[in-house]
């Protein structure tokens, strides 16, 4: 794909289950892991992933050529035969889709018909891939979904033992479990010689923690072959945290962050400044290794540069590359009419990361998508006197809240692309995680 050319290396190689919008994928491509298929169900998805470079496959298996378009499979990946790549895959990536686990989905987890999980366990047992990073909603971590959470990571350390059609997950999972004890404590030797077993870590993140510009909460999946000898312990210390908000509490009280803005060319209006000061905690530590960290960046962060808006110094969008900065003209910068705020259903502010970007199967609630700005009116109705006005995001902001760089092409129209945005793992947050993999498989190999 385009967007994943430059910083590849040929010898690292990536499989994409439920590719959606391409997040993951692009991630995935950043940290120099090569595409070698794509697989993805929603047409416009799809469309999204050949606009940025992806061909549809068809019917014939086949590798591509370093930086040669990706094959693309669009259908139903219970039909997709990948046993073809077994041998030649490092990393498999893919977010089974969440809304089995979310409350916006109606959260009936292993029971909904959406749940691909199974999927991912079966492409394990054909690819053998080095590596597996799997991404889904919180949710999962729930105390009514935590058996089966533990199931699949269960199943996932040990995915040559096969579920039997007719048994119900949780008597796998006892099987599962029966067995782990049994190779731990020495009274039974691994069948498979240790080299589909896998050494499985669970994370659980909030997307901000890792510069980006977005409260959004998600458990991320990873996990290493065990014959190659990686050091998970490290890897664990490897995607710990990066950014705070105490760090941008800091820095707003400081001023660094205001004189940023005002360097860029569009300094906040004071009355702004104001309203956010006041509304700081009054009592925070800075003398901790929380406050340590780099600041959240801020909604306000996200946006700076669109509309010919100087272009983004390195060290705020330090892990967008150079081409991907873009000075003005941006497409998808289009307003929508129509946005209310009411109780229960409160805009975005600038000088915070924004709300979790929803894909709004069932309308997006919260007011997620919608955004107060820095104009005001007169409004004697309210303390203080002023109103600030607010209006719907543009589908750009909501690609820059999920850092996606501006000539990513989404296509559809304004709801799928929304949709897309909402189902897709940010692209800032992927790398972290797929880089850390990559050094990780490096170290274990003895690479430079």
């Amino acid at each position: 794909m385009s967007e994943q050319q430059e910083d590849r290396s040929p010898d690292r190689t990536a499989v994409e289950l439920f590719a959606g919008g391409g997040g993951l994928a692009m991630a995935v491509g950043r940290a120099g892991f090569r595409p070698l298929l794509f697989s993805e169900v929603a047409k416009r998805a799809c469309e999204t992933l050949e606009a940025n470079g992806a061909k549809e496959r068809g019917e014939e298996e086949w590798i591509p050529e370093p930086g040669g378009p990706v094959p693309l499979v669009s259908g139903d990946v219970r039909e997709l035969d990948m046993s073809y790549l077994c041998g030649r895959v490092d990393v498999l990536a893919g977010g089974p889709p969440c809304q089995p686990f979310s409350l916006g989905g109606i959260a009936k987890g292993d029971e909904d018909k959406r749940n691909m999980f199974p999927e991912m366990f079966r492409a394990v047992r054909e690819i053998q891939p080095k590596a597996v990073i799997c991404e889904n909603v919180v949710g999962l971590r729930r105390k009514s979904f935590e058996p089966y959470f533990q199931y699949i990571l269960n199943e996932l350390s040990y995915p040559y033992l096969k579920r039997d059609p007719d048994t119900t997950w949780q008597e796998h999972d006892a099987l599962l479990r029966a067995y782990d004890d049994a190779l731990r404590t020495g009274r039974s030797p691994d069948p498979s010689g240790g080299h589909e077993v896998y050494d499985v870590v669970a994370t659980t993140v909030n997307a901000a923690d890792y510069g980006v510009p977005q409260v959004r909460n998600r458990v991320i999946i990873v996990a290493f072959r065990r014959d190659l000898g990686v050091d998970v312990e490290e890897f664990k210390r490897s995607v710990k945290p990066t950014h705070s908000y105490a760090a941008l509490v800091r820095s707003m009280r400081e001023g660094d962050y205001w004189e940023r803005h005002r360097a860029l060319g569009h300094a906040v209006p004071d009355h702004v400044r104001d309203r956010v000061m006041d509304g700081l905690p009054k009592q925070m530590a800075f003398d901790t290794e929380e406050a340590s960290r780099l600041p959240w960046r801020t909604f306000r962060d996200a946006l700076a540069g669109l509309d010919g808006e100087p272009q983004l110094p390195l060290d705020i969008w330090d892990y967008l590359d150079r081409e991907e900065r873009y000075l003005g003209g941006v497409t998808n910068h289009i307003g929508w009419p129509g946005a209310r705020i009411y109780k229960g259903h409160t805009p975005n502010e600038l000088d915070r990361p924004a709300k979790t970007v929803k894909a709004g199967v069932h309308g997006v609630p919260g007011g997620e998508s919608v955004m107060l700005t820095d104009d005001r009116v007169r409004d004697r109705s309210v303390p203080g006197g002023w109103s600030y006005r607010h209006r719907y995001m543009t589908v750009r902001e909501t690609a820059r809240v999920m850092t996606f760089p501006d000539n990513w092409v989404l296509e559809g129209p304004r709801g799928e692309q929304m949709r897309q945005l909402g189902n897709a793992v940010p692209v800032r947050l992927g790398e972290v995680f797929a880089r850390a993999v990559a050094d990780a498989l490096d170290k274990a190999e003895g690479k430079p």
